[in-house]
């Protein structure tokens, strides 16, 4: 394992924080200590004397310290060749089978619920097992968001969901079809609190699904199943959530006769998609060909009904622009002369809006378009239609169907004004992008730290503007402070290219777990991830979100998953101003952190190598380094960047820029 320690600190009598004894020759006023003080100074002082004590003895410690490695089971199980299911069967057993057939495609979750998660496994689904419920949530979120296809997650019932709500609840914000699962109170102790893990899960996840439920009867289970199902892959997505008490997991079926409902799946559901009224299409054409500078707004729809491709001939066909808003981005390429990805200017000047497959509301502010501009939505449910934002024409419809519609009935035309707009645009974009790297770079030179810009910057030159494929690598975009730069400079060339973090909800912490399911689904070349099958995944977070998640980095070193994770470590939590205004003084302390915490480290205790970079100069380095472990040993990096708090302040303009790149991440108006 890599182990780059460039800035290590010599521990002193100042950074321990012991203070000179007092004067002999003070009063015993003078020199006696309050409770408080005593035990202020007792603290400080023996954490300085433990700091000492460990660099005094480290070196003999790693010696007795046996290696980290990787015990024969995880490699042999892997290894294991499928088992699907065969009558007699467990319910567990019976609803594996059933993922199976409907194309799950990843398996995520804690031990737990154990009959479900054995079989699933057994299944040949690909699986992996984490060490929070919450992070395997969104290990699948992630996964799906980058492929289109399904995944599950599963927890154990009582602590075990608990701990999955949030994670649940920024699926639900991104629209993910999310398959839930987890174990339950059994049906014989219903209204009891026997046990210690009994709780009701169905009523805690109100209002972060699309449809639940708690199963109750053993030969029923197929049939809601399909019930499920149906939701994941119709309609608009967002999770399901399914709840098995034992007696529904451990049944026994001796033959198919005894399960109700027990048909193949083109007898549960369709696969139809709706199709547009001619007479929308007609005045959606008229609308078009009225305007002088229209924009489509790409989403979330476009990628899960596989629409990128006719979303191109249709922006070709007639000159319109096209900025991405979504949990996940690529399904426009940035590089083409008729993207907005990157040219929030023009976005003000577009006089028609069309909104193809928006499930994320849109939010209020999310876009500054003109208070004249018409407005047009296509949506597969009419009920989402008109709301937010109101419209000048609704258009019921999938995404392909109608995009296809619209190709065919759309004449030829050319906007060259328009195209020149986008260009200017995108170069006073790209310009001011300069411009915040070369504050960066003046900012890092006189705090002796690494301003959020220079990351960012760095970067993109490293992903797109390098030896590597700029298609190759896929980023999870994580992070508070660090997103509002590094998001600047990211760039997506094909679908499932960027995965926008805890979109529209603000989640802290799934950074990391989305990562893991990202590096899976990369790692197994699943949907659009196939032709860059193995390649290393980039994850962005901030000091404050990787807390939450950094034992993760065991679930990426037991599995291989070749992933570099740039921490942004500015000691404080992203709203640490909130602390310092007038009549919070006394609230600061808890707004921040200690200074300088080794986050790196700790990804060298669990299997990882870890990068320390506290200057413009030690970054790309130590990316190219991780990134190249990443590749060639599938041994991830956690590359821990030391900011400044500060540079949140307006003594460092333009300190949290408010608008970065349009659509890219919602919740940040």
């Amino acid at each position: 394992m890599a182990n780059q320690d460039k800035n290590s600190k010599q521990v002193s009598s100042e950074s321990s924080g012991s203070s000179a004894s007092p004067d002999s020759s003070a009063s015993k006023e003078e020199s006696s200590l309050s409770r408080r003080d005593f035990i202020k100074g007792t603290a400080v002082a023996g954490a300085g004397a433990a700091a000492i004590l460990q660099a005094q003895q480290g070196s003999a410690q790693e010696a007795k310290a046996a290696p980290i490695r990787i015990p024969d089971e995880i490699p042999r199980t892997l290894a294991e060749a499928a088992k699907p299911a065969n009558f007699p069967m467990s319910g567990a057993e019976v609803f594996a089978k059933f993922c199976n057939d409907e194309g799950v495609a990843g398996f995520f979750c804690c031990p737990g619920n154990y009959n479900m998660i054995n079989a699933i496994a057994a299944e040949g689904i690909p699986s992996y097992g984490g060490r929070g419920e919450g992070n395997m949530v969104s290990a699948a979120d992630g996964f799906i968001r980058v492929t289109g296809e399904i995944a599950a997650t599963s927890g154990t019932e009582g602590p075990g969901f608990t701990n999955m709500i949030m994670n649940i609840g920024a699926a639900n914000a991104a629209r993910t079809p999310l398959l839930v699962i987890a174990s339950n109170k059994t049906i014989g102790e219903d209204d009891s609190e026997h046990g210690i893990q009994t709780a009701y899960q169905q009523s805690q996840t109100d209002g972060l699904k699309k449809w639940g439920k708690r199963l109750i009867t053993p030969n029923r289970i197929y049939e809601y199943a399909a019930y499920a199902f149906r939701q994941l892959k119709t309609g608009i997505p967002k999770p399901v959530h399914l709840d098995f008490p034992g007696e529904i997991s451990r049944a026994r079926f001796e033959e198919p006769g005894e399960l109700q409902y027990y048909f193949d799946k083109t007898r549960y559901r369709t696969e139809s998609k709706a199709h547009p009224n001619p007479a929308d299409i007609t005045k959606a054409v008229e609308m078009i060909q009225r305007s002088e500078r229209p924009m489509i707004v790409a989403s979330t729809g476009v990628f899960y009904d596989k629409a990128w491709e006719a979303l191109l001939r249709v922006a070709e066909r007639n000159d319109i622009a096209v900025v991405e808003s979504a949990p996940q981005r690529g399904h426009f390429s940035d590089g083409h002369e008729l993207s907005a990805s990157t040219a929030p200017d023009a976005v003000r000047s577009a006089d028609l809006v069309i909104l193809v497959g928006q499930y994320c509301m849109p939010s209020i502010g999310e876009f500054a378009f003109g208070p004249d501009a018409k407005w047009i939505r296509i949506d597969p449910d009419a009920t989402d239609i008109g709301r937010n934002v109101p419209i000048d024409l609704g258009i019921v419809s999938s995404e392909n169907a109608a995009l296809q519609a619209l190709e065919d009935a759309l004449p030829s035309r050319n906007r060259p004004g328009w195209k020149d707009e986008l260009a200017a645009a995108r170069k006073a974009f790209e310009d001011q992008n300069e411009e915040y790297y070369q504050l960066g770079l003046k900012y890092s030179a006189d705090t002796d730290s690494i301003h959020p810009a220079v990351i960012g910057k760095q970067l993109g030159d490293f992903l797109y503007a390098k030896d590597i494929d700029r298609e190759q690598t896929t980023v999870v975009s994580g992070g508070y402070g660090i997103g509002r730069y590094t998001r600047r400079y990211l760039r997506a060339y094909r679908p499932g290219q960027i995965c926008n973090g805890a979109y529209q909800y603000g989640a802290i912490g799934p950074d990391v777990g989305y990562t893991v399911g990202v590096g899976a689904a990369v790692q197994n070349g699943v949907g659009p991830q196939a032709p860059y099958k193995g390649s290393p995944v980039v994850g962005i977070t901030g000091d404050a979100g990787v807390a939450y998640s950094i034992m993760e980095f065991d679930t990426l070193s037991k599995y291989r998953i070749p992933a570099v994770m740039i921490v942004y470590n500015n000691n404080a939590w992203g709203v640490w101003t909130s602390g310092a205004g007038r009549g919070a003084v006394r609230a600061q302390h808890m707004y921040l952190f200690q200074e300088n915490l080794r986050y790196d480290k700790i990804a060298e205790a669990l299997g990882c190598n870890g990068e320390y970079v506290t200057s413009p100069d030690q970054f790309m380095p130590a990316l190219e380094r991780g990134y190249d472990i990443a590749a060639k040993q599938g041994i991830s990096t956690l590359i821990n960047c030391q900011g400044k708090k500060e540079f949140w302040t307006n003594a460092y303009p333009p300190a949290m820029p408010r608008h970065f790149a349009p659509g890219c991440l919602a919740y940040y108006k």
